[in-house]
């Protein structure tokens, strides 16, 4: 289905912009992948980008198209850590001053970052709980001072830097099937929706979005964007709680039916085995277009396919929740709240009559009640195999134990994890 004619995306004028700024990042072929799903798998990576993410295209088109007057105002975005960085490093480039807004949840490591490609010319402030909130106060502080605002996603100059990726990669790869692309605030997803509509309009493209932040969809699905009350940060390079509204406008056909809702969980599984399988990595974004790849594997089948890695701004701080995240999502993992006899002995009865033989207790917390006969007992049980959980409910209702599971209640996501 085309594009509205009424947006402005000037791919080849963003190419001559960016042209010697950015890196022709490669499209590889990655054989594991085309192996598992028995078709051509090709990944365009981004996350080998002079500022490991995409995003310095859309920011440097911009902010280089800009006036001279406008220039010497000064320029301010607000991002969670990969449009900084690129918009940090455009600034330094630039020998323009730029203040980025980050909110306080910001990984450490994409903040240091931002302050090293900015050097001397950008100032970081962080303030806000999440994204949303720290645009606002970016917004404020832009008209205050009569400087000039950057936004992450919904411009055309954006989406037009953004494009590019997909120039490189149909004059890398002419015969696609299908282009997976991660979907946050859409500047990526409208760029290469955009391009290939134009270029190769028989590709089909498949939009990956984070379950916990489903902006694109809700709006796909009530006609309009919305902002959501409630979103899930831990895909912080795409979790936004409104989608854009040009984006929308030039994503809503073509996405309608071909959008994946991404667990973390199976983001988080796809991050630890491109790691240890590929020696790629990732961070939660860039995994998105690849974990998008089980929800397809009927329809890929002999295909050419590319995925786009966004990015690989990870903190290694994180390598134990994505351990832990991938665990549960994939059934290796449950956290119980189980009811023990206050008596010695109680506690190696469990062990050895409860618990199989690969069964590993990962936590315990007991406590103890004063003129109770139990206690309660929090305890997380790690297992080989999934198919494992069967008998050990087996386990626990024959040796009458009273438990209640955590696994997919909010308090095992706000307090365990």
């Amino acid at each position: 289905m085309p594009i509205e004619k009424k947006f402005n995306i000037d791919v080849e004028s963003a190419l001559k912009r960016l042209n010697g700024v950015v890196l022709k990042t490669p499209l590889t072929l990655n054989r594991n992948l085309s192996k598992k799903y028995d078709c051509n798998i090709y990944l365009k990576r981004e996350d080998l980008q002079i500022v490991r993410s995409y995003k310095i295209r859309g920011a440097f088109n911009m902010i280089s198209s800009l006036s001279p007057e406008d220039l010497k105002k000064g320029v301010v975005c607000a991002s969670a850590g990969n449009h900084a960085q690129g918009f940090a490093y455009s600034c330094n480039h630039l020998k323009v001053h730029g203040v980025v807004f980050m909110p306080t949840i910001a990984q450490s490591q994409k903040i240091d970052q931002t302050k090293m490609f900015g050097d001397k010319y950008v100032e970081v402030i962080l303030i806000g709980d999440n994204y949303d909130e720290c645009s606002v106060a970016a917004k404020k502080y832009t008209q205050e001072r009569n400087m000039i605002y950057i936004p992450p996603f919904d411009n055309e100059l954006i989406i037009a830097g953004q494009a590019t990726v997909g120039y490189e990669i149909l004059e890398a790869l002419a015969d696609i099937d299908y282009i997976f692309v991660p979907v946050g605030g859409g500047g990526l997803c409208s760029g290469i929706c955009h391009y290939f509509q134009q270029k190769s309009p028989h590709t089909k493209i498949v939009g990956a979005e984070p379950l916990g932040s489903p902006s694109m969809q809700k709006a796909i699905e009530l006609g309009h964007p919305v902002t959501l009350q409630h979103i899930d940060n831990f895909v912080d390079g795409a979790a936004v709680k409104r989608i854009g509204d040009i984006t929308f406008q030039i994503c809503k056909d073509i996405l309608k039916d071909n959008l994946v809702l991404v667990p973390e969980g199976k983001t988080c599984t796809t991050i630890l085995e491109l790691y240890t399988k590929e020696a790629i990595v990732v961070e939660p974004a860039g995994a998105l277009s690849i974990a998008a790849l089980d929800f397809y594997a009927d329809q890929i089948k002999g295909k050419n396919v590319v995925c786009i890695v966004s990015g690989s701004n990870n903190n290694i701080d994180r390598l134990q929740e994505i351990n832990e995240r991938s665990l549960l999502y994939e059934g290796l993992k449950h956290y119980f709240i189980i009811s023990l006899a206050q008596r010695p002995g109680s506690l190696k009865e469990f062990i050895n009559n409860v618990l199989g033989p690969h069964d590993d207790i990962t936590r315990f917390e007991y406590i103890q009640k004063n003129n109770k006969e139990s206690g309660s007992v929090l305890i997380g049980i790690e297992l080989k195999s999934k198919e494992d959980l069967t008998i050990l409910f087996k386990k626990f209702k024959d040796n009458q134990i009273i438990f209640t599971e955590l696994n997919f209640t909010e308090i095992l996501n706000n307090f365990l994890i």
